[in-house]
């Protein structure tokens, strides 16, 4: 049949395909154990409900066949961000120096709250939650931090002002 004789509200748009976390161009996929784990875990979940999908033959053609090629897309994406993943063992990083997969404490001595700890764990970028305080290495507080050693003092610029802050405790689990 030509496509004259369709109605163009039969034609469904192809799905958006919700990206994945952002990793700038050429950065390397830096990863934890704990982190390739829960995307492995992503994986298989999302294999099982793409597996669900296409046996399941109840209910309009169209709308399974969306939902398929929305799951195709995740997985696509979610495959690639797994082959691309160096994985980092935190154990393996330098103690009392500041590198991915520490949990690092700042005290802020001057500008901002004096006295004031905050406390974040630098991990990749699929693993990342502030909730969980865990910060992507390439967060601007993770990239200021990377690097400084135990008892530091420096100077970071995430808000309005300069805010100094030490390096009160560096480790890695």
């Amino acid at each position: 049949m030509s496509r004259g004789f369709v109605k163009e509200d039969d034609a469904q748009a192809p799905p958006i395909v919700p990206p994945r976390a952002a990793l700038p161009p050429g950065s390397p996929n830096y990863v934890t154990p704990n982190g390739l784990a829960q995307l492995r875990a992503e994986l298989a979940t999302l294999e099982a409900e793409r597996s669900a999908t296409e046996t399941n033959r109840t209910g309009n053609d169209t709308d399974r066949s969306h939902q398929l090629s929305l799951l195709n897309g995740r997985l696509a994406l979610l495959a690639e961000r797994i082959a691309s993943a160096k994985v980092i063992d935190p154990a393996a990083q330098p103690p009392g120096e500041v590198r991915f997969g520490a949990t690092v404490t700042l005290r802020t001595r001057q500008g901002g709250k004096v006295g004031f700890e905050r406390t974040f764990t630098i991990v990749g970028v699929d693993e990342a939650s502030v909730k969980e305080g865990k910060v992507a290495f390439v967060a601007p507080i993770a990239r200021a931090v990377q690097g400084a050693r135990l008892g530091q003092v420096l100077t970071l610029t995430l808000g309005p002002q300069p805010e100094e802050v030490e390096v009160t405790a560096v480790t890695y689990s």
